[in-house]
């Protein structure tokens, strides 16, 4: 008896089906943290790393430096939250967690704002 060996097509089709079961996982995750109804914590003045053991790990966050030196943020270890967006104790809604940083050692701007 040979096996057979499935055809392109047949393969095309269980990848799309494979994706698709992907997307809507990923989907019905994101919609999962926002019914959470997770509150943002106080997060200035601390420590990127915090951020993220902080915040649920489905939750988007998006970093930005505000020193203006426009710098990537690549080593959280060596950066600390100035501003933050939602305000504190305000939902976690599925925009996600913004949180602008600066390097630790560096002051915050005065103007910091995600």
């Amino acid at each position: 008896m040979t096996a057979r060996v499935p055809t392109r097509a047949v393969r095309r089709r269980v990848a799309t089906v494979t994706a698709g079961a992907a997307l809507a996982l990923t989907v019905s995750a994101g919609a999962a943290v926002a019914a959470d109804g997770q509150r943002m914590p106080e997060l200035r003045g601390r420590g990127l790393m915090h951020v993220f053991s902080t915040v649920d790990y489905r939750t988007r966050v998006d970093v930005k430096d505000v020193s203006g030196h426009k710098r990537h943020v690549l080593w959280p270890m060596s950066w600390k939250v100035c501003s933050q967006y939602p305000a504190v104790g305000r939902p976690i809604g599925d925009e996600g967690v913004r949180v602008g940083v600066v390097k630790n050692g560096e002051k915050c701007p005065r103007a910091a704002t995600v």
